[in-house]
């Protein structure tokens, strides 16, 4: 077996064609130069020069082994050049959870933004809901999720990336798609209500349950997901409140309504684990902090 200096050795002299320039570019003596090559030629098992005291001449051998030393010595060269861009988080594998609702205006974005500022990153993507996201997060199948809260702050840490209004979704034709003004908590009085479930969906679930505090209303499905209440919406089979970027999921027969709710209460946050050693973590996390 051949060694690194050994294959230096080689490439100088075969490039110099003499012992002597070879041993000066590598800033060392001539014997110990010779004795590099000599031990690559036993190594190998075959004469890689001729030479005598006038001249040194690569054998057929010796050009045929002076490609594939040459591109060792790269290869070398750029696995040490790789090990430090992943050390240093510009290349690597990010394991990406997200939801459908937060893939409509935030994903896309988010992909475009590590593609041209870490081209080196591959994004593997993970679509869950909320919880089997920081279920990921905990267990080290993730690295970072696009989600939404509770979670545990103890074990993760968080960045809000988006925010955006509650809003009504009713079936096309429905009376309150008429109202010329936002819907407050008493238009949905008898109404049939398509809510979340509280603990997969614990998130909407609250929203809610916080906006419709106190009016008459009755809830007949929970589900997890704002895309199968939207589609639930559209078979009519009642009414919802859901992000107001759930308007870009295209769904037929259905129509938004503002609500009278102040603010943009719906957030998605980047969640990640704070204990991940993973270096393309934390150049994602910077990058998404330079573009609050």
């Amino acid at each position: 077996m051949f060694s690194l200096d050994q294959l230096t050795a080689f490439v100088a002299v075969a490039e110099e064609l003499h012992f002597g320039r070879a041993a000066e570019r590598l800033n060392m003596t001539q014997p110990p130069l010779s004795r590099q090559v000599q031990k690559l030629e036993r190594a190998v098992g075959v004469q890689l020069f001729e030479r005598d005291n006038r001249r040194v001449v690569l054998t057929e051998a010796g050009r045929a082994f002076l490609g594939e030393a040459r591109r060792l010595l790269s290869l070398v060269e750029t696995a040490g050049d790789l090990a430090r861009r992943v050390d240093q988080g510009a290349a690597g594998t990010l394991r990406l959870g997200f939801t459908a609702v937060s893939a409509i205006r935030t994903l896309g974005p988010f992909l475009r933004r590590v593609s041209d500022e870490l081209p080196e990153v591959d994004v593997i993507l993970h679509e869950r809901v909320t919880s089997a996201q920081i279920d990921g997060l905990l267990h080290g199948e993730l690295d970072l999720a696009l989600a939404r809260p509770p979670y545990d702050a103890q074990l993760l840490d968080s960045l809000v990336v988006a925010r955006e209004p509650l809003c009504a979704v009713l079936p096309v034709g429905h009376r309150l798609a008429a109202l010329d003004r936002p819907l407050s908590a008493a238009d949905f009085a008898a109404e049939e209500l398509i809510s979340y479930d509280p603990d997969r969906a614990g998130y909407f679930h609250e929203l809610t349950v916080r906006f419709l505090a106190g009016s008459q209303h009755r809830i007949t499905q929970r589900v997890q997901q704002v895309l199968t209440v939207v589609l639930l919406v559209a078979a009519g089979r009642g009414v919802a409140l859901v992000p107001e970027s759930a308007r870009d999921l295209g769904v037929p027969g259905v129509a938004f309504q503002e609500i009278g709710l102040a603010g943009e209460p719906v957030e998605l946050h980047a969640i990640w684990h704070r204990d991940s050693a993973n270096p393309v973590l934390h150049r994602v996390r910077a990058m998404l902090s330079e573009h609050q």
